[in-house]
């Protein structure tokens, strides 16, 4: 394991010396995120229609019921520069985008009043910072397509236009907005710098960037990191969706703050088995600053406008709810909410207050799989600050009660031991030799041990 680790920061310092980045710069992005970022995103439950005031109420949900836990960040999702969207999908026939003289899109007024007379997001982004929370947008990667067709100034250079640095190639299969930036035309990186000046002076702090990990588009993905170091801003950038390349792990990991690595996750079964199987290839490169993204939590009241199914509570049962958190917070992702937060009920918002669950979350290091197999799942880590080591024990079956153990010598505990369920579903326990747990399908256990 150590050579392993080893090999890995030997390939990551060679890709940042590869990309021009030098490591003083590649640190620097990462101190921006020192522990997985948590928030709200309003993609599972308002799709692309997500108005101010709903945006609004979920910042003063988020303020007075989950920032005491960490819980920050305020996240816009996708298309908020179009007019005339519709629930449950996008209008592609005839949208009405909303761009400045320069290509860049803007906020729609309709959704978004305070954007009114050239504002942007300054005042929406002003009403959550002074909530001691921070505001993040999402778009897709390249450049507008109707920039290019009006031929519109790129800011930043002496009479290029949007229609001299793009191509059709690589255009995304699913939302054809924009078209791909040609990295290496002049201009390209001023667009992108003059995208990033933008989103900065509006007090941005997180953006996620879509159509970017899956193909990898690397020469739009350093287009983009160098245009965000140029704010002098502490943007968080995500990329999105997946599935990453696992083969292009030392490339993100020294130029975005967290990546997906899987499609969207939503309320369905198959769902996460998928990401949890995928997930085993990027153990290695949870770290502080850079973090693999398993998705957004699409727990609650989701699906309101939504892409996916009508307006409903998670169709996962309890037991999958709880499954899905501890994966998510032992594996150390970021976690972005996506339910409609002031529709919480009292067990939403249990799955994420859970004060030991979001401590182990926060502090611990080391996360490791165990063994996967045969439906049987087990992950630990450990706190440094405290000494204690937590497991997590799943059976991802769907229909048998399994028994999953783990011999306490594999976590590097010697003699008896106190095991305390972090959800306190069972009681504490003393054990001597190994942790056992019968597992119902689809359900877990999250372990708390301390000798």
């Amino acid at each position: 394991m150590k050579t392993k680790k080893v090999t890995i920061l030997i390939a990551i310092l060679l890709t940042a010396l590869g990309a021009g980045i030098n490591a003083q710069e590649t640190m620097k992005y990462k101190t921006w995120a020192p522990i997985p970022p948590m928030g709200w995103n309003s993609w599972d439950c308002y799709g692309s229609t997500v108005e101010e005031s709903e945006v609004k109420a979920n910042a003063d949900y988020m303020a007075k019921n989950l920032k005491k836990y960490g819980w920050e960040y305020i996240v816009v999702d996708i298309r908020w520069f179009v007019e005339n969207d519709k629930a449950g999908g996008y209008n592609e026939k005839d949208p009405r985008y909303v761009l400045d003289e320069y290509g860049r899109y803007q906020p729609t007024v309709n959704r978004f009043p305070s954007s009114a007379g050239g504002k942007g997001f300054k005042a929406l982004a002003d009403y959550i910072h002074a909530k001691g929370l921070k505001f993040g947008i999402h778009i897709m990667r390249g450049v507008p397509k109707e920039a290019v067709n009006k031929k519109m100034p790129v800011k930043g250079t002496s009479g290029i236009t949007a229609d001299q640095i793009y191509t059709t190639d690589m255009q995304c299969q699913w939302l054809k907005d924009n078209y791909t930036i040609v990295a290496d035309k002049p201009g390209a990186q001023e667009y992108y710098n003059s995208i990033m000046e933008l989103y900065a002076s509006w007090g941005v702090d997180f953006i996620k960037i879509d159509d970017l990990s899956r193909p990898y588009h690397q020469d739009e993905i350093e287009l983009i990191r160098k245009a965000i170091d140029k704010t002098g801003r502490p943007i968080v950038l995500s990329t999105s969706p997946g599935e990453t390349p696992f083969e292009k792990a030392a490339h993100v990991s020294t130029h975005a703050n967290m990546w997906r690595m899987v499609d969207d996750v939503w309320d369905v079964w198959g769902h996460i088995t998928h990401l949890i199987k995928v997930a085993q290839n990027w153990y290695p490169y949870i770290a502080s600053g850079t973090w693999p993204d398993c998705d957004m939590i699409p727990l609650g009241r989701i699906a309101i406008r939504g892409e996916r199914g009508k307006d409903r509570m998670t169709r996962l049962t309890k037991n999958e709810q709880y499954l899905l958190m501890s994966f998510f917070t032992i594996f150390r992702s970021p976690l972005m909410f996506g339910g409609d937060l002031p529709s919480n009920d009292p067990f939403t918002l249990s799955l994420l207050t859970n004060q030991d669950v979001l401590k182990m979350h926060g502090e611990a290091t080391g996360v490791r799989q165990l063994f996967q197999q045969d439906g049987k799942v087990a992950v630990t880590s450990h706190n440094p600050k405290t000494g204690e080591v937590y497991l997590a024990l799943f059976n991802l079956n769907d229909k048998d009660a399994t028994e999953v153990k783990v011999n306490l010598s594999d976590l590097g505990i010697k003699g008896s031991c106190k095991v305390k369920d972090m959800w306190g579903l069972t009681k504490t326990t003393k054990v001597n030799s190994e942790i056992s747990r019968i597992l119902a399908p689809h359900s877990c256990a999250l372990l708390k041990i301390k000798n």
